[in-house]
């Protein structure tokens, strides 16, 4: 058939493959390979994975440019890919009609046979999902890394899987019916994805899916909300960043030096965690937690944090440049996120932090940024389409001063910041509005910080 067509009812299959990008691409292999007859549609005209789709799957009908109201009319299941939200009109009248409406998540579930460890929260899931994996690899453990992070979670069925380790963003929890995990957790709740949920409160509903049935949740003592969302759970194991009680896990002070531990039992120094950021501190604490929920040993889990050097645009060290370092946290792509970065990088001494902000704002109230910017900040630099909201929002905190670009931006860091500074670039806002991803946002000012050394 050809791309953009209207599909007749005498050729629709009953099962509606909706957008298509890396999980509707690994999707539509999965079906096809079981030999279900399916249909793909995306609304956008050249939907990442249209070529590979084509080249791949030739037989496979696929309409684009719109969303076809036969296609769905035909429909008896809708695999809705993350980006597409379920509120969408065509899928709000297949779900009044009585068709099922599931994700990818949902058809991994149906078929995975080893335990699943599942990480959602508004920041921290790939540190912790990645660091997870790693401690699992050094127990000898044979687990599956993925979903939100990495390889879309129907490309980790594997027979001979011992574990699965599962990042879950709430797009993905929305369609999710299956979830039993052995372990789970919220790591935390800040506003973010405002354009895509109608009230902050549908935002957090869709994170608690993550806990519904689980074996073990993991709760974050020093979040109410994203804890209180564990309620009623049987067995609760809890993190900290103060001293914890009973056996939860938490840091201790010891002969003036800080330490991870696990109730009074002491496990490592925090000085020899090698990530930057007390939020970084957090995760490793979770993923402690995870582990022991999922049943891995304690000694080669804190051999794994011993040698995590962390992930590229999270908090990642880029230079030292006349005294000045220079921090990579493209990744940042919220205020929870941002305002992690900030309060993490502080050391307590007089240098201050020089921001790089501003892009897609996705609906937040930037308000919430002023108190850290007052604390932590010496000069804001603004970039992207809605640097102009963001300033009127954290109006009369600190000097704040647009960029043309992000090389712009470099230039403006370079001329505010002082020896002693950090210089970070944490947008809290997406980056579709001037770059490909997070990712090309992050190497291009890498790029830029490192032209300065030479």
């Amino acid at each position: 058939m050809a791309i953009g067509t209207n599909i007749s009812e005498g050729t629709a299959p009953r099962t509606l493959v909706v957008g298509l990008g890396v999980s509707g691409l690994a999707t539509a292999r999965y079906l096809a390979a079981r030999g279900v007859p399916l249909t793909v549609c995306d609304s956008r005209e050249q939907p990442p994975g249209l070529e590979q789709l084509r080249q791949e799957l030739p037989d496979v009908a696929v309409s684009t440019g719109r969303f076809d109201p036969q296609a769905f009319a035909l429909a008896e299941r809708l695999i809705v890919s993350p980006g597409v939200a379920i509120h969408t009109p065509v899928i709000r009248e297949a779900i009044a009609r009585g068709a099922e409406v599931i994700g990818d998540v949902e058809l991994f579930l149906r078929e995975a046979k080893a335990p699943v460890v599942a990480i959602t929260g508004s920041n921290g899931k790939s540190t912790v999902t990645t660091l997870l994996g790693e401690m699992a690899a050094a127990a000898g453990v044979h687990a599956g890394v993925g979903g939100n992070l990495g390889k879309p979670v129907l490309e980790l069925l594997d027979d001979e899987a011992e574990l699965y380790i599962l990042e879950l963003s709430s797009f993905q929890l929305e369609t999710t019916h299956s979830l039993r995990a052995k372990a789970a957790v919220i790591l935390n709740l800040s506003e973010d994805h405002m354009d895509r949920y109608d009230s902050y409160e549908d935002y957090v509903a869709a994170k608690r899916v993550v806990y519904r049935h689980a074996g073990c949740a993991i709760v974050n003592l020093d979040d109410a909300l994203a804890s209180a969302q564990a309620e009623g759970a049987g067995k609760r194991i809890g993190f900290t960043m103060n001293a914890p009680q009973g056996d939860d896990y938490g840091i201790c002070r010891r002969e003036g030096e800080s330490w991870l531990c696990k109730g009074e039992h002491l496990l490592m120094p925090v000085s020899e965690i090698l990530v930057a950021g007390r939020h970084n501190q957090a995760n490793v604490l979770a993923a402690l937690a995870l582990g022991e929920a999922a049943g891995l040993p304690l000694e080669p889990m804190l051999n794994a944090v011993r040698s995590f050097h962390g992930l590229a645009h999270r908090t990642q060290f880029v230079a030292e440049i006349d005294g000045v370092r220079w921090y990579n946290d493209s990744k940042g792509t919220n205020l929870g996120a941002c305002l992690a970065a900030l309060e993490g990088l502080d050391t307590g001494d007089s240098g201050l932090t020089v921001l790089i902000a501003g892009g897609d704002c996705k609906g937040a109230d930037f308000s919430e940024l002023a108190p850290a910017l007052a604390k932590y900040v010496r000069t804001l630099v603004l970039i992207g389409r809605d640097a102009p909201d963001i300033a009127r929002a954290t109006e009369g905190t600190v000097e704040t001063v647009m960029a043309d670009s992000l090389v712009d931006a470099v230039e403006q860091c370079r001329a505010h910041a002082r020896p002693g500074d950090r210089v970070l670039l944490s947008p809290a806002c997406a980056s579709f509005d001037m770059f490909r991803n997070y990712l090309d946002r992050g190497e291009q000012f890498m790029d830029a910080v490192r032209r300065l050394e030479s």
